[in-house]
C-alpha cells in the first residue's frame, strides 16, 4: 500500500499498492538522482527490512480497526497523517532535505496526497466501521488489478497481453469468491466492502498521475514525499472539524494504534519501502503487495477474533495470484553477463 511518491528507477512494473494502505509499484523514471547518496555504514539485510515492512502494513488494518473502536474515521485518518509527516519530517531534518519549490509542483502533489492519502485512508477508515479488518486488507490487495486495468487506457506504453487480461480476470474472481458471491454475499456488508475496494482504486489513480506529471523531478523522493503528506494532513485537518466533533475522551490504546498507524504504517514504512526500492528495485519492493493480506488476516483472525470462513483465504489466494499475473511481463531482455 505504498502510497509515496515514487523513488526514480529505470525500470518498473504496472503500479501496484500496501494498503495500505498497500503496497503500489514505483513508478519509472529515467532521470538518475541530483546528487549521489552519502557513503553510509553497514545496512540491515534488505530481506529483513522486507519483513518488517510487510508486517507493518499487514498490522495497519488492526490498527484501523483499534482505531475506529474509539475515534471519528476523519480523526484516525488526521492522526495517521499527522504521526507520519512529523516522521518523515524528522527524516528531513535530520538529511538536510528540503521541501520542493514552484507552485506548480504543489498543485500536482495537492493532488497525488488526495489521491494517495487523504482519500484512500478516510475510506479504509469508514469500510472498517462495518467489515473485518481481514476483508479491508484483501480488498486492499486489488490494487494491481485496478492499477492494471487503469494503465491500460491511461498510459499507451502499458499494452495488454493474455496473460495480463486473464489476471485480470482471475484477480476479480476471487474478489467475488471472498465476498460470496453465490450466497447472494450474504453477511458482507456491500457499502463497507465498496469503500474498501474504492480506497484500493484510488491508489493506482493517485500514481498514474504521478507518472505523468511528477516523475523524473530533480526534487529527491524523500523531499517530495513529505510534501505530499504534508498537504494530506492538512486536507484532512480542513475536513474533520466540520464532519466531526473533539472527542470527549481519549481512551489509550485506540490513540496508541493511531499514532503507530500513523507513526510506522505510514511515516517509518515509506522510508522502508523507499530503502528497499533503492536496493533491490522496484519488481522485488512491490512483492510486499503479496504478503500484507496474509498478515492482516493473521492479526485479525488471532488478535480481534474475527470469523474467517474458507471462501476468505481462497478467494484471497485467488486475488493474489491474479496480482501477480496482471504484473508479469513477457519478452524481457536477458541480463548482460
Amino acid at each position: 500500500m505504498s502510497t509515496a511518491i515514487p523513488p526514480r528507477t529505470t525500470s518498473a512494473p504496472t503500479p501496484s499498492p500496501a494498503s495500505a494502505p498497500s503496497a503500489l509499484a514505483p513508478v519509472p523514471a529515467a532521470a538518475p538522482p541530483a546528487v549521489p547518496a552519502p557513503a553510509r555504514g553497514p545496512r540491515v539485510d534488505w530481506r529483513i527490512r522486507f519483513a518488517v515492512l510487510a508486517v507493518v502494513w499487514g498490522f495497519s488494518f488492526l490498527l484501523i480497526k483499534v482505531g475506529t473502536s474509539a475515534y471519528a474515521p476523519f480523526q484516525v485518518t488526521f492522526g495517521r497523517l499527522l504521526f507520519g509527516t512529523l516522521v518523515l519530517a524528522a527524516a528531513m531534518a535530520v538529511r538536510r532535505t528540503g521541501l520542493p519549490r514552484g507552485a506548480r509542483t504543489w498543485a500536482h502533489l495537492t493532488v497525488a496526497a488526495f489521491f494517495l492519502n487523504a482519500l484512500p485512508f478516510s475510506l479504509f477508515a469508514f469500510a472498517e466501521l462495518t467489515i473485518p479488518s481481514t476483508l479491508a486488507g484483501i480488498c486492499n490487495a486489488t490494487s494491481p488489478l485496478w492499477g492494471m486495468a487503469l494503465s491500460l487506457v491511461a498510459l499507451s506504453e502499458d499494452r495488454p497481453t493474455r496473460r495480463r487480461v486473464a489476471g485480470l480476470g482471475l484477480g476479480f474472481l476471487g474478489v467475488l469468491t471472498v465476498l460470496g458471491a453465490w450466497q447472494g454475499f450474504s453477511g458482507v456488508d456491500m457499502t463497507g466492502t465498496a469503500m474498501a475496494l474504492l480506497a484500493s482504486l484510488s491508489y493506482p489513480v493517485g500514481w498514474i498521475y504521478v507518472r505523468r506529471t511528477l516523475a523524473g523531478r530533480e526534487e529527491s523522493h524523500l523531499s517530495l514525499t513529505g510534501a505530499q503528506l504534508l498537504l494530506a494532513t492538512g486536507q484532512l485537518a480542513v475536513v474533520t472539524p466540520l464532519f466531526t466533533s473533539w472527542p470527549e475522551e481519549f481512551p489509550l490504546v485506540p490513540l496508541l494504534a493511531v499514532v503507530a498507524l500513523g507513526a510506522l504504517g505510514t511515516g517509518f514504512a515509506m522510508l522502508v519501502q523507499y530503502g528497499i526500492v533503492s536496493e533491490v528495485g522496484p519488481t522485488t519492493g512491490q512483492m510486499v503487495t503479496y504478503f500484507i493480506p496474509v498478515i492482516a488476516t493473521a492479526a485479525g483472525v488471532t488478535l480481534l477474533d474475527e470469523r474467517l470462513t474458507w471462501n476468505t483465504p481462497v478467494g484471497a489466494l485467488i486475488v493474489l495470484a491474479g496480482a501477480a499475473l496482471t504484473q508479469s511481463r513477457t519478452g524481457a531482455p536477458p541480463r548482460a553477463k
